[in-house]
Order: C-alpha cells, then structure tokens, then sequence
C-alpha cells in the first residue's frame, strides 16, 4: 500500500475494540489521528499508552456522535486549528439486543441514533473537508447483520442496512471529486461487542464461520486502512466483508 502519512484521519469509537485496533493501525501508517470517545476516560487513557511513540499524533476528543451540537463542535475545533481532514472512519457503535416485540423504543432509538444517525452527522461534517481538497475517503464500518438477520437484531440490523444506504447513496454525490465512500463488514471479531454473548451462542455463530474462529481487529484495521489509501481510488460504493466467510 501507497503511504497515508501526514494525512489526518477522525475514526470515531476510535478507543475501544475495532476502533482502537484502527487508530494503532492509521497511527503505525503515518496519519494523525483524531479519536473520538463518548465518556470512557480508562479505555481512552489505554489507547494513548499503547499508541506509545506515535502518542503524540493522537488526538482524542470527547464527542456524542449522536448529537448534532457535539458533533458541530468537533469538526469546528478541527476547522481551527487548520486540519484538513482526507480520512473519516465511522465506527462508533452499539447493539441493544432484545426479541422485536419485546423491544423497548428507548433502546432501538439508542441503537440507530448511534449507528446511523451518528454516521450521517460525521460524514455531513466531512464532506465539506473532502470537497475543499477534491480528496478524501470515507469508511462505514457497518455488519454482516445487515443481510443475514440474526434473531434478535432488529435494531441493529436495521441500522447496518442504512449504513449501506447511507454509502451508496453518498458514494453517487462524491466520487466525481475524488472522495471514495465504502463500507467495512466485520463478521465476528473478538471484541467486547460479542464478549457479552451468551457462550451457547457464541458456539453457535462459530459453527457459522467456515474459518473456523472469531476474528481479530487487527485484520479489520487492515481492511479499513486499505481502502484509504491513496492507490484505492477504484473502490467506490461497495462493502467488503471481513468475515472469515460467514
């Protein structure tokens, strides 16, 4: 892969499991990067201290994705101090599972305010960073769920499948000025997304997996990290699935 380094990149929920497996990876490849947290203070703290001597192009921030005053303000700090965004990873994310007629409406809204509206309000903030530059790259990290369905997973299936919306139909309005818009789909990863499983149902969606194991997050960052690379300007409006063949 063409390099990335000097390039900055935002990755939201970019200090825990896949995201903080994204911010090493972007930080190891020469980027500045910009994490964005919701309130965990240990596990941002953890990702600066394991960024070690690169720490000091992280940048991590406080910031609601689901709000559009913390979201504003963000990309307004970044407006200030004069960075010129060329990377956005929307990772931040969360799962409320729960039978669909038991599902609490406070519970989906938290799921697709997150997931989806939160990615619509990063990218709405981006874009107009890409279009100053006629560059940039945009990634949804988005799921499986989307097309399979799991039991369960209304909320959380439904708001991957609006992520994949959200991308084409972004992926049409942009790419005539050189700004790639995609998905990543991680299958089962080893995180605490699926730590809190039941172990019955994590034998269950192993036997699912034809590689015959979780995922790590690494091998997801390494996905994600090539699809913004510069030499990626082909790939456009598509999902690519890190799933080990689910």
């Amino acid at each position: 892969m063409s390099s990335i380094q000097g390039q900055a990149a935002v990755i939201t929920g970019g200090t825990r499991g896949i995201g903080r497996a994204l911010s090493l990876a972007f930080l190891e490849a020469g980027a500045s990067v910009h994490s964005t947290y919701q309130g965990n203070e240990d596990a941002a703290m953890k990702t600066r201290e394991l960024a070690g001597a690169h720490a000091e192009r992280l940048y991590l921030s406080r910031c609601d994705v689901c709000d559009p005053a913390s979201v504003e303000a963000f990309w307004k700090g970044l407006e200030e101090r004069g960075v010129n965004v060329q990377i956005l990873v929307s990772n931040a994310g969360i799962r409320r599972d729960q039978l669909l007629a038991l599902q609490k409406l406070e519970d989906w809204d938290a799921v697709l305010d997150t997931n989806l509206r939160g990615s619509f309000l990063m990218a709405k903030h981006a874009v107009p960073f890409m279009l100053r530059a006629r560059y940039g790259r945009i990634v949804f990290v988005t799921s499986p769920a989307a097309r399979h369905g799991f039991a369960g997973q209304a909320s959380y299936g439904a708001s991957k499948a609006g992520q994949m919306g959200l991308m084409r139909a972004l992926a049409r309005e942009v790419g005539r000025k050189k700004i790639t818009v995609n998905c990543v789909a991680p299958g089962f990863i080893e995180t605490e997304l699926i730590g809190d499983l039941p172990e019955e149902l994590k034998k269950e969606y192993l036997a699912m997996v034809p590689a015959a194991r979780f995922g790590k997050p690494e091998e997801v960052a390494w996905a994600v990290r090539m699809l913004c690379d510069p030499a990626a300007s082909y790939i456009h409006g598509t999902t690519l699935e890190v799933t080990g063949g689910l």
